[in-house]
C-alpha cells in the first residue's frame, strides 16, 4: 500500500515531555495550540498512546528503532543507542530519501551525524562527557554556531548552558531554532522524497522561557488528581519522590503552595504554546512548497510529565500522565480528523511509518503496522499494550532524580537503602483495551488500577484479595510478552 502515488516525504515532529493533555484534542481548551489543534483535525488522532519508558533514553530509542528499551540496550538516560541496531533511515533503501535530524538527540555522540542521517542539526552540548572516546569533544553543536553568529557569548564557560539559552528572545530559543533549521531543509529538499526528524527540547525543563507572561497563574487549573498524593498503598518511590519535592522543590522553584505550583504549571503552558508556534512554521512551509499531499506530518513527544498530578513533577513513574503522550499521524492530502480511541503504542511508530510508505518492514521489529487501521479504517485491535521502567541499571540516585543535588538529606527520614532499593525498581506494566492496569514491580510494589473508573489513579487495588485473579491474568499477559521480545527482568511467577 502507498499513500501517495506521487512522492511520499516523512516529517516526524516530536517534542520533549510533553504530556498528552496539552492540547485541546486531548481535552485541554485552556492552553493555546492554535496550529497543533489544526494538525488534529486533520489527523489521526490516538486519544490513548504510550511510552515504552516514560523518561527521554529509552523512549527515544523506541521511537526511533521499533524496539523495546530491554532489546536495543537502551534502558536508562545516557547509554548510547548501540551502532548495529538501525534506526529508521536506515531501514530505508539507501539513497533513496534525503534524510536529516534536528534537534535533541540524546542516544549518545549528541550532535554528530550517524544513524542514516545524512544532514544533522543538533542544539545540546551539555552531553560531552558521554562521548564515545573517538569523538571530539572540543566540538560544539550547530546551534551554538548559530548563537555565536549572531551576537550572543556564553555566560559562564564556554558553552550556553539549558538555562542560559531558555531564556533568549524567542526568536533564539532553541525550538525557534530547530524549526528554522526544518525549514530550510524542507525547502532545499522539496523537489526530493525526504525523511526529517525534528526534536523540540520544550517544553522540558527549566520549565521557563519566553512566554512566561502568556497565562495568569491565578487562573491555572490544577489536574484533577493534585489533591491525590501517593499514599502507602502506592509505591515507596513515589512517595519519596512526593516529598522531596515539597521540601526541595526543583530548579529552583519551590513546589509547596497550591501557588508555587500553579507557577510551573503555567509556565509549562508557556512552553507548549512556544512549540505550537514553530510547528505552525513547519506546517505553513509544508504547505507553501506545495507538499501536503506528499508529505506524512507525525506529531509526538517521549514522555509525559506529571505537573502536579499526585503532586510529582516530571517523570520516571508509571502514572498515566508521564507514560501517556500526544500522538498523531496525518496521511497526505487528508483533510479530515479520525480518532482512534484504543491503547497504543509507540513501539508501532516504525512499523506503521515504513507501511505507509510502501517500504518493507524488517522482521526484527516488535511493533507492528496501523496503516491498514489509518488508511482503510479497518475495526479496532484488541490488543494489549506494555510499557517498562529499567530501575536496576540507571545508576541514579533518588537525590539525582528530583533535586539534582547529592548533598542533601532523604526527606522525611526515610530509611536510605530502601529507598535505593525502590528508585531501582524494575517494572513491567500491561494496560489491556477494557482498562485494566497493572504494573508489576520486581520489588512487590504492585499498582492494580481500573482506568475505565479511575482515569486518575486514585485508587490503587493491588492488596485487595477479591482482584487476585485478575492481577495474575495480566501478569500472564506481561509474561508471554517477556518471551516474545526476550525480556529477562525476573518477575514473580504468581502474584499472592
Amino acid at each position: 500500500m502507498h499513500a501517495s502515488e506521487q512522492l511520499t516525504n516523512l516529517i516526524f515532529m516530536f517534542t520533549d515531555e510533553q504530556k498528552a493533555s496539552t492540547m485541546s484534542a486531548y481535552g485541554n481548551h485552556r492552553i493555546e495550540t492554535p496550529n497543533l489543534d489544526r494538525l488534529a483535525s486533520q489527523s489521526c488522532v490516538f486519544e490513548n498512546a504510550y511510552v515504552t519508558q516514560p523518561v527521554c533514553t529509552p523512549s527515544r530509542s523506541s521511537i526511533l528503532t521499533g524496539l523495546y528499551p530491554h532489546t536495543n540496550g537502551c534502558i536508562a538516560n545516557n547509554i548510547p543507542l548501540p551502532q548495529e541496531s538501525k534506526c529508521f533511515p536506515e531501514m530505508l533503501p539507501q539513497g533513496k530519501y534525503a534524510t536529516g535530524y534536528d534537534g535533541k538527540w540524546h542516544l549518545g555522540d549528541e550532535i554528530f551525524a550517524q544513524h542514516g542521517f545524512d544532514e544533522w542539526k543538533s542544539i545540546e552540548d551539555l552531553y560531552r562527557r558521554y562521548y564515545r572516546p573517538y569523538r571530539d569533544r572540543d566540538s560544539r553543536s550547530t546551534y551554538h554556531r548559530f548563537l555565536i553568529d549572531s551576537g550572543f557569548k556564553p555566560r559562564d564557560g564556554d558553552l550556553f548552558g539549558r538555562g542560559e539559552c531558555a531564556r533568549l528572545p524567542e526568536d533564539y530559543t532553541k525550538a525557534a531554532y530547530v524549526a528554522k533549521e526544518a525549514c530550510d531543509f524542507i525547502e532545499t529538499h522539496r523537489r526530493e522524497e525526504f525523511v526529517l526528524f525534528v526534536n523540540f527540547l520544550e517544553p522540558h525543563m527549566p520549565f521557563y522561557g519566553p512566554r512566561d507572561d502568556q497565562y495568569n497563574p491565578s487562573e491555572i487549573d490544577l489536574p484533577p488528581n493534585f489533591d491525590s498524593p501517593p499514599t502507602i498503598d502506592q509505591p515507596l518511590k513515589t512517595r519519596i519522590f512526593r516529598d522531596a519535592y515539597r521540601q526541595f522543590g526543583h530548579g529552583g522553584f519551590p513546589l509547596r503552595t497550591e501557588s508555587d505550583w500553579r507557577k510551573v504549571i503555567s509556565n509549562y503552558w508557556g512552553l507548549c504554546s512556544l512549540v505550537d508556534t514553530q510547528v505552525g512554521r513547519i506546517m505553513r512551509t509544508i504547505g507553501n512548497t506545495g507538499l501536503d499531499d506528499d508529505t506524512i506530518v507525525v506529531f509526538t513527544s517521549d514522555h509525559g510529565d506529571m505537573m502536579g498530578s499526585h503532586r510529582l513533577l516530571t517523570k520516571c513513574v508509571m502514572f498515566e500522565e508521564a507514560a501517556k503522550i500526544p500522538m498523531m499521524i496525518r496521511l497526505p492530502g487528508q483533510k479530515e480528523s479520525m480518532t482512534i480511541g484504543e491503547p497504543t503504542s509507540q513501539i508501532d511508530l516504525v512499523p506503521t511509518l515504513l507501511d505507509l510508505m510502501d517500504e518493507k518492514i524488517p522482521s526484527h521489529l516488535q511493533g507492528r503496522s496501523l496503516a491498514p487501521r489509518l488508511a482503510e479504517g479497518e475495526g479496532r485491535e484488541h490488543r494489549n499494550i506494555f510499557f517498562e521502567w529499567n530501575g536496576r541499571e540507571t545508576g541514579d540516585t533518588w537525590r539525582e532524580r528530583v533535586v539534582g543535588q547529592e548533598s542533601v538529606k532523604l526527606p522525611g527520614g526515610y530509611d536510605e537503602k530502601k529507598a535505593m532499593a525502590a528508585v531501582s525498581d524494575d517494572i513491567r506494566t500491561v494496560i489491556t483495551p477494557d482498562g485494566w492496569k497493572l504494573n508489576c514491580s520486581v520489588l512487590g510494589e504492585h499498582e492494580l488500577y481500573n482506568l475505565r473508573a479511575d482515569p486518575f489513579e486514585r485508587i490503587n487495588m493491588a492488596k485487595d484479595r477479591e482482584k487476585r485473579q485478575v492481577m495474575n491474568e495480566l501478569l500472564e499477559a506481561i509474561k508471554i510478552w517477556q518471551g516474545e521480545t526476550d525480556d529477562r527482568v525476573g518477575l514473580p511467577e504468581v502474584i499472592t
